[in-house]
């Protein structure tokens, strides 16, 4: 079963902003062309709608592509070596592996026919042209709709240059115009009587849709002949005798350029400032790192309600939630503001501190009651942690990348990014090999940590070596991790993992690594007593981990608890209560975005329900969990057919429902979205549950 196929899901496509104008001949034709050839790509200059034209058809196409519709926004991403991670991140394809992890995408995307939308492709175009050719050539059932300033180059791409939106009084962009300005100013309605001036407006903007967004807002403050009237007179500055008309994109860069002009100094300055972001930003990201001068931070919330007003900047949520960002045109537009102003350098780098910091209080409260606050809000700013080890790994001082990346471990591990976080602690390390210190052994145990699988026992064996002078770095009393019995333990091996298996010590209080060291001490040692079989024992260790994490609110790792103690008691014929104990563990991992967690805790699932004589929901419950161990693409876990517990699981419930009804049961279950496959194996507990 294919971890594409995803039932009733559409795939990722987020909402449409407002009402989509115009463009019904471009629909059709994308449509036509996704029917007979497997790579579109829209072409076409900055801010001629390209992004909002590809939504629009990727929301018609839904019906036609049961494996879903998945984008990939790639306008954030800086390095090209990042662009398989973002495809896998976007349709849902966890890290956790040691193979290629475009060869696990490809598997991942295999099944049912699937779109994959990559918007803005230009900065990266090698890249996406390297990666499409590779799933294009191993996935037959993927079609690749594309946007991009350039072709992707590939054979067989067919392109389609979006142009400009119709001029006429009747025709598309006095309509778009219209609608924007009614959304702006309540008050504004095309009227025969206003007609001919709306399309005078458009015709000086060259019917660019961003530029004529831009100037519908501008009717807050002008009535429309004003605003004619300075779109002339700030146009006409830029025109020599020798060229009356300006280029497109010359027209684009002359209506932002006219936005800019009508903002305050102080609006300027911040729009300027806020160019470093990636992704998107809150108020206190903002306020760090675009004060200073003359911004006081006190007067960012204000002028951010201002630039929001004026289209400059756009506002995601509410109250505590609020995120802003910028489209990339008007980014660019500022971040050649910000170099004017010689402040690039600087504002980078209070950038590059802020989130420093955020990942220094997320290593501290890791282990607590904001747990699952973290995950979020790390998992939000994930383009702009990118951005700031890029720009730790350009700086003079090798310790800052170490540090940032080494103190990141918990999100690499425990939130999904093994991949990219092992690729950044390789580098920092490249960068500083014989560093030394505290920051320098953190990185090295990080990279090693998030290297771990279940087959790799020499990556084990130097996690905990790594470990151990870990411990000695940061004075810490713990002992070494029996990461080398936990893997001979996954391998089946339980005999050779009782020698591996070490005591468990006390850890001082006071130190987030430390009682993360310590709790998945615990962890290992209920694991490798499951995996000898003393049932009783391992529920004690587990209880005890429950107890621990609860002290301190914690999600991730009290879920591995609730993990064993669930095992335990299916090995002691406890059946009920395991079923309560793993649904406990699943609402925590699924919090915290643990897919790997959630699959181990859905195998859990089966053998309980398979227990209580559920076998029809157990079959379901199976094909839930193969879906979500592909979702997480674990090279043995991964591939269901080849593990002992799927395998002895569907030699009984075949034996109990017969062939054809396993088949179908286990069909219905893989097929399920994410969420329908929770409400299921939860049998109606909410998923916000207080735990």
């Amino acid at each position: 079963m294919a971890a594409s196929v995803q039932g009733g899901r559409t795939g990722n496509l987020p909402a449409e902003a407002n009402t989509f104008i115009g463009r019904r001949g471009e629909l059709a034709e994308i449509s036509g062309l996704l029917g007979i050839t497997r790579l579109v790509t829209l072409t076409g200059p900055g801010g001629v709608g390209k992004s909002r034209l590809a939504l629009r058809a990727a929301h018609a196409a839904r019906a036609g592509f049961p494996g879903g519709v998945w984008l990939v926004e790639l306008s954030e991403l800086r390095d090209p070596d990042l662009l398989t991670n973002a495809v896998a991140q976007a349709t849902r394809l966890t890290e956790q592996t040691l193979r290629p992890l475009l060869e696990a995408v490809g598997e991942h995307l295999t099944g049912a026919p699937l779109l994959l939308v990559l918007d803005t492709c230009e900065h990266v175009l090698d890249e996406c042209a390297r990666v499409v050719h590779e799933l294009l050539a191993g996935v037959p059932e993927l079609r690749v709709l594309a946007t991009s300033r350039q072709p992707l180059g590939l054979p067989g791409e067919q392109l389609l240059t979006v142009a400009p939106l119709p001029l006429g009084e009747r025709d598309d962009a006095v309509a778009l115009f219209a609608a924007r300005a009614a959304a702006a100013v309540p008050s504004f309605a095309l009227t025969e009587a206003n007609r001919a001036g709306v399309a005078a407006v458009c015709a000086r903007l060259d019917g660019i849709p961003l530029a004529l967004e831009l100037a519908a807002v501008r009717l807050r403050g002008f009535p429309l002949d004003r605003l004619l009237e300075g779109l002339d007179s700030r146009f006409d500055l830029l025109v020599s005798p020798a060229r009356p008309r300006l280029a497109r994109h010359q027209t684009l860069r002359t209506a932002i350029g006219w936005s800019h002009e009508l903002c305050t100094p102080l609006e300027r300055l911040l729009w300027a400032r806020l160019s470093v972001f990636a992704g998107g930003w809150d108020v206190e990201a903002a306020e760090f790192v675009c004060h200073g001068g003359p911004l006081d931070a006190e007067e960012i919330l204000a002028l951010l309600a201002s630039l929001t007003e004026k289209s400059i900047v756009t506002r995601d949520g509410e109250a505590v939630g609020t995120r802003y960002r910028m489209l990339d045109t008007v980014r660019s537009f500022g971040a050649e503001w910000l170099a004017g102003l010689g402040e690039e350098g600087p504002v980078r780098r209070r950038h590059r501190d802020y989130f420093r910091w955020i990942a220094r209080q997320g290593e501290a409260e890791w282990l607590g009651p904001g747990q699952r606050m973290w995950a979020e809000r790390l998992t939000s700013e994930h383009a702009n942690l990118r951005l700031a080890v890029e720009e730790c790994l350009t700086s003079p001082d090798p310790e800052a990348a170490l540090e940032l990346a080494g103190s990141l471990w918990y999100f690499w591990f425990a939130c999904g990014f093994t991949e990219e976080g092992r690729g950044y602690l390789e580098r920092a390390l490249d960068r500083a090999p014989e560093a030394g210190g505290p920051d320098h052994t953190l990185a090295v145990w990080a990279h090693r940590l998030v290297t771990v699988v279940p087959d790799d026992l020499e990556a084990a064996e130097s996690v905990s070596a790594a470990y151990v002078w870990l411990a000695e770095e940061r004075q810490l009393l713990v002992p070494a991790l029996p990461l080398t019995g936990a893997s001979l333990a996954v391998r089946g091996e339980s005999a050779r993992s009782a020698v591996l298996y070490g005591t468990v010590g006390q850890a001082p209080a006071g130190d987030g690594g430390a009682e993360f060291f310590q709790l998945l001490t615990l962890a290992l040692q209920a694991y490798l007593l499951a995996g000898q079989a003393a049932f009783e024992r391992c529920a004690t260790v587990a209880e005890r981990l429950r107890a621990d994490c609860a002290k301190r609110g914690e999600l991730w790792m009290r879920a591995w608890g609730d993990f064993f103690v669930a095992l335990a008691g299916i090995g002691l014929g406890h059946a009920d209560e395991a079923l309560l104990s793993a649904r406990a563990a699943l609402i925590a991992k699924w919090r915290v975005h643990d897919r790997i967690g959630a699959a181990a805790v859905a195998d859990l699932l089966v053998a309980a329900q398979a227990t209580r004589g559920e076998e029809e929901l157990a079959a379901r419950l199976l094909g839930v969990s193969r879906r979500l161990w592909l979702t997480a693409g674990l090279p043995q876990l991964g591939r269901p057919d080849q593990t002992v517990f799927h395998r002895e699981y569907e030699r009984r419930l075949r034996a109990a429902l017969g062939n054809a009804r396993f088949g179908e049961a286990v069909r219905e279950g893989g097929e399920l979205d994410p969420e329908a496959a929770i409400a299921l194996a939860l049998g109606g507990v909410p998923t916000d549950l207080d735990l």
